[in-house]
């Protein structure tokens, strides 16, 4: 079985940064992770890239294309359609072992993830691949602090896990840029109440019934949790890489697996009593 993380999210909300973060740590843990970039006008990359979409489609290059006139959001579109449309390239770019862990650093365009349908296309193939696929919804601290951006947030969140249909963890990232006066109101965001939030951020009694309406939305979709990420904090890292292994029951095949070779070691020992 093979695992995957989707990290998705708006731009700007550290999605690079955490892949870099995630493969810092799983050196410094001796655990191998490979990162694949999805995002065809991606520029710079401070970690190892197994797989880079652009060898195969360069958002530059179809912009330019005279028969598409394409804009960069409509390029973007046509790109990731392209991608779709290859898949069997990205198969043989990533190999065929039995147990690799990849993360999939994706462009951060909402509507890819929100109405259009083809990132459900691609993760429905890696599922197809027998790899176990987590999205990773990561969101701006700074961004989250006012009360209706927060909603907005959560919004955005919930309609990529609804379109996607995959174990989804939503990261508040960039904690360890906030002033402490920062850090202790973002709290409450992160198992809030979403009716009182609600209440507190619109008192306009025109729109309340429409309020408590999405509040109930985000209720039952159990979306208003986050996990905060500190990039300078080894055991903030530790707890969000260990959320979203659980998510994809990263690990409970290696047990089974350690059992099972211990299990054969016992079976290949025969104790001989005339010998010591």
């Amino acid at each position: 079985m093979r695992y995957a993380q989707l990290v998705i999210g708006p731009a700007g909300s550290g999605k690079s940064t955490y892949c870099s973060t995630i493969v810092r740590h799983c050196e410094n843990i001796g655990r191998t992770v490979h990162v694949v970039n999805l995002d065809p006008a991606a520029e710079y990359f401070d970690y190892p890239v197994l797989v880079d979409t652009r060898e195969l489609v360069q958002l530059e290059d179809v912009m330019e294309a005279e028969d598409l006139k394409l804009g960069p959001n409509g390029g973007l579109v046509f790109c990731m359609e392209y991608l779709i449309k290859n898949m069997e390239w990205l198969e043989e770019q990533l190999g065929y072992s039995d147990e690799d862990y990849f993360i999939f650093d994706c462009p951060g365009q909402i509507e890819l993830y929100s109405h259009i349908p083809v990132m459900r296309q691609f993760v429905e193939t890696l599922q197809q691949w027998d790899i176990r696929v987590c999205g990773v919804f990561l969101v701006d601290s700074k961004f989250m602090v006012n009360t209706a951006m927060f909603f907005s947030g959560v919004l955005a969140a919930l309609s990529a896990m609804v379109q996607l249909e995959i174990p989804h963890i939503n990261v508040m990232s960039k904690m360890d840029l906030l002033s402490k006066d920062q850090a202790s109101d973002i709290e409450r965001f992160l198992d809030p109440n979403p009716r009182e939030l609600m209440e507190e951020a619109w008192q306009n009694k025109k729109y309340q019934k429409l309020n408590i309406a999405l509040a109930q939305v985000i209720d039952d979709f159990s979306m208003v949790q986050f996990v905060p990420l500190n990039n300078t904090d080894e055991e903030s890292v530790t707890n969000v890489l260990l959320q979203i292994d659980n998510a994809i029951q990263y690990g409970e095949d290696l047990d089974v697996k350690d059992k099972d070779s211990q299990d054969d070691n016992r079976d290949d020992f025969k104790w001989d009593g005339n010998k010591g």
